[in-house]
C-alpha cells in the first residue's frame, strides 16, 4: 500500500516558504514536492481557505505564508489536508458475522483509536515555528560546511 506523504510534503514546502521571503510559484513548489503544479494548487487552495497562505496572481505572483507560524500546528495542517488516514492497517471486514472476528475487531478498534489519538495529540504539540527553529539550527551547523538545506 502506498503511503500518503502529503503532510510531509506540505510541511516541507511551508518551511521553504518560511525560510525565504517572496512568493513561490506552484511550479517551484511542485518541484520541491516532486509532483504536478495542479496538485500544489489544489493543496495550497485548501491552506489559503484556512488563512495559512495567500496567493497573488500575475507576473511576480505566487504563494506566500499568511499565518503566524507559532499558532499553526502540524495537526492544523493535517486537518487542512482533509485528515487523511493515519494508519494503513484496518479490520478485514467492518461488520463481521463471525463472533471471533467481532472480538478481533473490538480489540483492534481500541488499539487503532488509541494510536490515532496519541498521534493527533503529538501533532497538535508541534508548531510550524518549532519546525522552522529546528531547520535554522540544522542550517547553522551545516552552513560552515557549505551545505544547503537539501543536502546532508
Amino acid at each position: 500500500m502506498k503511503r500518503d506523504s502529503r503532510l510531509s510534503g506540505v510541511l516541507h514546502v511551508l518551511l521553504h516558504m518560511a525560510q525565504q521571503p517572496g512568493p513561490f510559484t506552484s511550479e517551484t513548489l511542485a518541484k520541491a514536492m516532486d509532483t504536478n503544479p495542479v496538485v500544489i494548487r489544489r493543496i495550497m487552495a485548501g491552506l489559503r481557505d484556512l488563512g495559512y497562505v495567500r496567493s497573488e496572481k500575475g507576473h511576480g505572483g505566487g504563494w506566500t505564508l499568511a499565518c503566524d507560524l507559532s499558532k499553526v500546528t502540524l495537526r492544523d495542517v493535517y486537518t487542512a489536508l482533509g485528515s487523511p488516514a493515519l494508519l494503513a492497517m484496518g479490520n478485514r471486514t467492518e461488520a463481521p458475522g463471525c463472533l471471533v472476528e467481532q472480538a478481533v475487531n473490538a480489540a483492534l478498534d481500541q488499539a487503532f483509536g488509541d494510536a490515532e489519538a496519541l498521534l493527533l495529540a503529538r501533532l497538535g504539540e508541534v508548531t510550524l515555528a518549532r519546525l522552522a527553529d529546528d531547520l535554522r539550527k540544522r542550517l547553522g551547523t551545516r552552513k560552515h560546511q557549505g551545505i544547503d538545506a537539501h543536502h546532508a
